[in-house]
């Protein structure tokens, strides 16, 4: 048997490719949109995807299921368990609980395993040539390694009203069945380290029931049976949900459109691009870090560090629901035009026409940044932390509010129209993604320079 990850260190989070080397046949779980790593993998080791599935309905990601099933012929498999509000809009096969994939010698068995959502399955994995019981669990959003997954996205990102409380008893009950299970079995979660969908992911790529049931936080309270105060302490400091998160949840559940090839984007005239960003025909974007942009920028243009951020980034700053303009990108050379790109589709940003190697010809701004010793002056209408939640109770500039760069453009009724908005981060990057998108709102925002970082050290070096 062939088990390999395909992970994403943007969004991290894990797909997996499981091969019979008997017969050459391959499963694809949780595949990410864009596809090539997935079809070169499978080609390496000489296979054919014939099988694709996925564990649950994605919420920060959209799932590569239709586009890898289309790419290559492959059957698709999707839960069929939550009921009727959680189905699929789109035709594939329907696994309940028990409900087998079986590709030469290997068997995957669907696990319902709720909580993290009402549908989601895990796949226990037998390698029939060896054993003739499972030996791997792939857990999706199930149980990451040190961590369980959180049962509140469903309130904070899908409209849901105090559903985390079902859903945290649900994975509570699961993990009972969980730690069942014979210790050597090895797990495979859906995230890693970075992952919104939980609060304590580790960095490790798998880990084993045995040493889940044995050092995780939650194991303490299955061993005690002390349901209360797993779910207390499961429900408490999650980092926040970022908006982009209820769209993903949508265009998910009915299948994201099908990309099909993704030719690299093409390289575009400056004076072409001038003339249609006067129009407010395209957004450039700048792809470059804060401090640079800072030096000079494409008026109106989102600020998306790429390409190893640019889904996270991209996603706070482009909602494709209301933004229709194409994107240009900035990029040194089409190979890192096609990165930033294939990043972005993996949250469904698709509008990218093109890319420019420089800013020459084109009319630029420099963003607005002010010191530490010049907050409070007149005309500032608020101070905006844009960090998590957490973070800012952990420790922030007095006076300021907290709103996460995830959430800003969807919560636009709770900034002032008029007066200056001064954003700040931890470092700087995450201000510069959300100034950016509030000015192209039409808010005017300044950054605080060095952020909450640099007014740290600012008192301390005073002290």
């Amino acid at each position: 048997m062939l088990l390999e990850r395909i992970y994403d260190d943007d969004l991290a989070q894990a797909g997996y490719l499981i091969g019979c080397q008997a017969t050459g046949e391959a499963l694809v779980v949780d595949a990410r949109r864009d596809i090539r790593a997935h079809l070169a993998l499978a080609a390496s080791h000489g296979m054919t995807i014939t099988a694709v599935a996925e564990t649950h309905i994605h919420a920060d990601f959209l799932s590569g299921t239709r586009e890898l099933a289309a790419a290559t012929g492959a059957r698709m498999y999707v839960s069929g368990e939550g009921g009727e509000d959680w189905q699929y809009g789109f035709d594939a096969t329907r696994l309940h609980d028990g409900d087998e994939i079986t590709l030469g010698n290997i068997t995957a068995r669907a696990v319902h395993t709720p909580g993290h959502t009402p549908e989601h399955l895990s796949f226990l994995i037998t390698d029939g040539a060896f054993a003739d019981e499972p030996g791997y669990m792939l857990t999706g959003d199930f149980v990451f390694a040190g961590d369980v997954g959180r049962p509140d996205l469903l309130d904070e990102a899908a409209g849901g009203v105090d559903t985390r409380f079902g859903g945290a008893a649900q994975i509570f009950d699961g993990l009972r069945r969980f730690v069942a299970l014979p210790d050597h079995v090895q797990v495979f979660p859906g995230h890693g380290a970075g992952s919104a969908c939980g609060k304590a992911l580790g960095a490790l790529p798998s880990t084993t029931v045995g040493y889940e049931r044995r050092h995780a936080w939650w194991a303490g309270y299955v061993a005690d049976d002390d349901e209360e105060g797993f779910i207390s302490e499961l429900l408490d400091g999650q980092p926040d949900a970022h908006a982009y998160f209820g769209r993903m949840k949508r265009q998910n559940t009915q299948g994201p459109a099908l990309l099909g090839q993704l030719e690299d984007p093409v390289l575009l005239d400056p004076d072409e691009v001038a003339g249609a960003v006067a129009a407010g025909e395209l957004v450039v974007v700048d792809t470059r870090a804060a401090d640079r942009v800072h030096g000079g920028t494409v008026a109106g243009s989102l600020n998306i560090p790429g390409p190893d951020k640019a889904a996270t980034y991209g996603a706070w700053a482009y909602d494709p629901e209301r933004e229709s303009r194409p994107l240009v990108l900035l990029a040194a050379d089409a190979d890192e035009a096609a990165a930033t790109r294939d990043h972005l589709v993996r949250v469904g940003i698709d509008a990218v026409t093109g890319y420019l190697t420089g800013l020459d010809g084109l009319p630029t701004v420099s963003p607005e940044v002010i010191t530490a010793d010049q907050l409070g002056a007149p005309g500032q209408a608020l101070l905006l932390d844009v960090r998590n939640a957490n973070e800012h109770s952990a420790g922030h500039i007095p006076g300021s509010a907290q709103l996460s760069a995830g959430r800003v453009l969807w919560n636009l009724d709770q900034l002032p129209e008029d007066g200056l908005i001064v954003t700040y981060c931890q470092s700087g990057t995450r201000s510069s993604v959300a100034a950016s998108a509030l000015r192209r709102a039409g808010h005017r925002v300044a950054e605080l320079e060095g952020s909450y970082a640099g007014w740290l050290a600012r008192d301390t070096v005073r002290a």
